[in-house]
């Protein structure tokens, strides 16, 4: 990908900086961020902006309202930015219209100005010209630090850029492109992947285009049992996708010819069904039981993995081994996050459950760098262009 200017090629001083940031943070019923690593990600753009005594117009979406919902408000992120960054940030009533040109116009170098949920309005994802537009006119400058939303052909990160010069990238999307590149274009080798979650379907491209880049791979999650049933062997009541044998039977034969080590898991906890509260057994692969289904990677698997990681001079990790949100199952997932933390190798990991895995190990800021994007983390381990970053203006 050609590298894209950055906000230290622009001139800032003094001008309206409109950044689409990512604060789409969990937020509860009574109003609390749980979880607010996304606004402290935005923070060193945000400080550089202010350094350069830019007007900051933050702008972001947050879940999926339809239409103006109080719940979906960004007031308890302005809240909470303002604590961070030292400084009241001016929370706006909307995104667009008389009020936001008017606090934007009435604003000096060095305010920051948070607009509402874009998502409140449908043009937002419609990518609509006149909706557009009126964003695009509050700005000088535009910057993109929403790696999470850069694959979505949004007005905010889309449409916005291709109208607002110069259009550039924050320190996060750069930090996001910068470490995917170590990990996947100019990596150290060996190349370790490990792949998890329920299904191959979701993560067939990216299977085919890691097999491309990795020295060995690791599937595992219920994924593995599509490939274990291809192999020929019996997996009970485990999560099969059956339309998918043949094509798992092809990544294990592309394997073979790439020379990449190709991993399944050789144990299994196993259990009735899917709860804290079935029976369980610890079994080998070839050996699952009719009325059982896999749902954790067992300890001699855990160990193979740790081995793995222990060859790696880079690891790239996407989806838990077992279904870690039960207390039975958490093993497997948690096990190979503390051992990819403790590891010499560089660690890239990414999705959303990779993320609360990591968070639940313990080992957030041991792992070089966890993506703050899932969807867009995946189209890129897919070897697709993201079109949010083409629209930004070449250094």
């Amino acid at each position: 990908m050609p590298s894209k200017k950055t906000i230290r090629d622009v001139d800032l001083k003094g001008k309206r900086v409109l950044v689409r940031v990512d604060f789409n943070v969990p937020i509860d019923n009574q109003g609390n961020i749980e979880d607010d690593a996304r606004i402290r990600a935005a923070i060193p753009t945000i400080e550089y902006l202010l350094d350069a005594q830019a007007i900051v117009i933050l702008m972001s979406h947050l879940g999926r309202p339809k239409g103006f919902d109080e719940k979906y408000s960004l007031k308890p992120v302005a809240k909470r930015l303002s604590r961070y960054i030292h400084k009241d940030v001016v929370m706006a009533s909307d995104c667009v219209g008389k009020e936001v040109e008017n606090i934007v116009k009435n604003a000096k170098p060095e305010d920051v100005i948070m607009l509402e949920n874009l998502r409140f309005h449908k043009e937002e994802e419609e990518c609509d010209e006149e909706f557009s537009k009126k964003l695009a006119s509050l700005g000088e400058v535009y910057v993109s630090d929403a790696f999470g939303t850069c694959h979505r052909k949004h007005a905010s990160v889309y449409c916005v850029p291709q109208m607002l010069k110069p259009a550039c990238m924050g320190f996060l999307l750069e930090k996001e492109l910068l470490y995917f590149e170590k990990a996947m274009i100019n990596p150290q080798r060996p190349v370790v992947a490990f792949l998890g979650g329920a299904k191959v379907s979701s993560k067939l491209n990216v299977i085919k285009n890691l097999l491309k880049r990795v020295d060995k791979m690791f599937i595992g999650g219920a994924m593995a049992f599509t490939f274990i049933k291809a192999m020929g062997y019996d997996t009970g009541k485990s999560l099969v996708e059956n339309d998918l044998i043949d094509v798992a039977k092809d990544i294990i034969d592309i394997s073979k010819k790439l020379g990449v080590k190709f991993y399944l898991p050789v144990d299994f906890i196993v259990g009735k069904e899917l709860s804290d509260h079935t029976p369980i057994k610890t079994v080998l692969w070839q050996e699952i039981p009719q009325d059982y289904m896999g749902l954790d990677i067992g300890p001699v698997s855990i160990s193979l993995a740790k081995e793995l990681i222990g060859t790696a001079q880079t690891i790239v990790w996407n989806g838990p081994m077992g279904a870690f949100e039960y207390e039975r199952f958490k093993d497997g997932t948690l096990e190979v996050a503390r051992a990819i933390a403790h590891s010499q190798a560089l660690s890239i990991a990414g999705g959303g459950d990779t993320d609360h895995a990591i968070i639940r190990a313990g080992v957030i800021n041991a792992i070089d760098f966890v993506s703050t994007g899932g969807g867009a983390f995946l189209e890129l381990l897919e070897g697709k262009e993201l079109p949010c970053i083409s629209v930004l203006d070449d250094k």
